[in-house]
C-alpha cells in the first residue's frame, strides 16, 4: 500500500525519487552480515551519502556473522518503519524468512553483493564469476606450472562458488595439460582470515610445503594465506585476492600478493542507495537502469545489476591511487625495489 501511494504521487505530480524521499521522510534500512571486512565501511559511507543526497534517512544493524541475529535485525528494521531494505546476507538460505517478512509489509529488498535466492529481491553486485577469472588469470600468468592451492570463501555465501567457477574456467586447460595440479582446496568459514590461515597451514603441512601458487578468493583470505606462507619463508609466491583492501594493495606493492581485484564499493554503495529510493518510490525492478533478467545456478530468475571489476597488480597500482581509493604513502609503506606507483 505504501509503495502504491508513493508511486501514484510520483506519477501524478511528476516528482523525482529525490522529491519523494524528501516529502515522505523515506527511511532505508541496511542489514549488514558483519563489519569484519575493511570494505564494508566504505560501502556504508557510500550508501549513506546517496541516501543523504536524496533526503532519505539511513538506519542499520550489524548481524555480527550470525544468521539468527540477522533475522532479528531485519524484524527490528521493519518495526522501525523502513521503506526499503538493503541486505548483505550472512547465509543466503537462512535469510528467506526476512524476505518474506519484508514482502508481507510491501517493503522492497535489495540483495547487496550476495545473492538471495528469491525473485522478490533485486540483486546488486559485481560480476563475481569474472572476478574469479581475473584472479586465476593473474596467478596463472605468474605461475604457469606447479602445485596450486584454492582458498575459497564462506560455504554459506554463493559468491564463493561463483568465484570458484570463474577460477576453474581459466585454470582448466592448464589442469588438463598437467601443467598445474590443485593439491589443496578449502572453504573459509565466515571468510575469516584466521580460518584461511589455518587452512593454508594444514595444506602446507600435508604437502610438505610443495606449493607454488595460491588462488585465494578475497583479500582477507589472501592475508591469512600470506601469513601462513611467510611463517614458512615462502612469501612471494603468487597469491590472489579481491576488494582492494589497503593492506592487500600494500602487499601487492611489496610483492607478497599478485593481484587484488578492485570492486569499487563506493560505486556499489551509491547504486544501492539510489536503487532503494527508486524501489521504495514504486519503481518496478525491471525499470532500474542497467537491470537485466538473470538466472542463478539454482534456477531462480530474478532482476539483477552487475558492475565491472578491475584487476589491480603491481603494474597498474596507479589506478587505485588516481581514483583516491588509497594514498601513495599507505600503498607504499615498507616497499623497496622498482614499483612504478611508488616512484618519487
Amino acid at each position: 500500500m505504501r509503495n502504491a501511494i508513493l508511486a501514484a504521487v510520483a506519477l501524478t505530480a511528476g516528482f523525482s525519487t529525490t522529491a519523494i524521499a524528501e516529502q515522505h521522510g523515506m527511511t532505508v534500512g541496511v542489514s549488514w552480515s558483519n563489519f569484519q571486512e575493511e570494505r564494508w565501511k566504505t560501502d556504508e559511507a557510500a550508501i549513506k551519502a546517496a541516501l543523504e543526497a536524496a533526503g532519505a534517512e539511513y538506519v542499520s544493524a550489524d548481524a555480527q556473522s550470525s544468521s539468527s541475529k540477522q533475522l532479528s535485525d531485519v524484524e527490528s528494521l521493519i518495526a522501525q518503519g523502513v521503506d526499503a531494505l538493503i541486505i548483505l546476507a550472512q547465509d543466503t538460505q537462512a535469510i528467506g524468512p526476512a524476505v518474506d517478512a519484508a514482502f508481507n509489509e510491501g517493503i522492497p529488498v535489495i540483495a547487496y553483493d550476495r545473492l538471495i535466492e528469491d525473485d522478490r529481491a533485486f540483486y546488486l553486485t559485481f560480476d563475481n564469476v569474472e572476478v574469479g577469472r581475473m584472479q586465476a588469470r593473474a596467478v596463472l600468468e605468474a605461475a604457469p606450472e606447479g602445485n596450486y592451492v584454492m582458498i575459497k570463501g564462506s560455504p554459506t555465501d554463493p559468491n564463493a562458488d561463483f568465484l570458484r567457477g570463474g577460477q576453474q574456467e581459466v585454470l582448466q586447460e592448464a589442469i588438463d595439460s598437467g601443467a598445474i595440479t590443485i593439491v589443496g582446496e578449502a572453504y573459509t568459514d565466515g571468510w575469516l582470515p584466521a580460518n584461511a590461515q589455518r587452512n593454508m597451514e594444514q595444506i602446507l603441512t600435508a604437502q610438505d610445503n610443495q606449493v607454488d601458487a595460491v588462488v585465494a578468493s578475497n583479500d582477507g583470505t589472501a592475508g591469512g594465506a600470506v601469513a601462513a606462507l611467510t611463517a614458512q619463508g615462502m612469501d612471494g609466491i603468487p597469491v590472489s585476492g579481491q576488494d582492494a583492501d589497503h593492506a592487500a594493495l600494500n602487499r601487492v606493492a611489496q610483492g607478497t600478493q599478485t593481484v587484488s581485484v578492485w570492486k569499487d564499493s563506493r560505486e556499489l554503495g551509491r547504486e544501492a542507495g539510489e536503487i532503494a529510493i527508486e524501489l521504495a518510490g514504486g519503481a518496478e525492478m525491471s525499470a532500474i537502469e542497467g537491470a537485466e533478467e538473470w538466472t542463478s545456478p539454482a534456477g531462480t530468475t530474478l532482476w539483477a545489476k552487475f558492475l565491472d571489476p578491475v584487476p589491480v597488480t603491481i603494474e597498474n597500482l596507479d589506478v587505485v591511487v588516481d581514483a583516491g581509493w588509497i594514498d601513495q604513502e599507505t600503498l607504499c609503506q615498507g616497499v623497496t625495489g622498482d614499483v612504478p606507483a611508488c616512484a618519487e
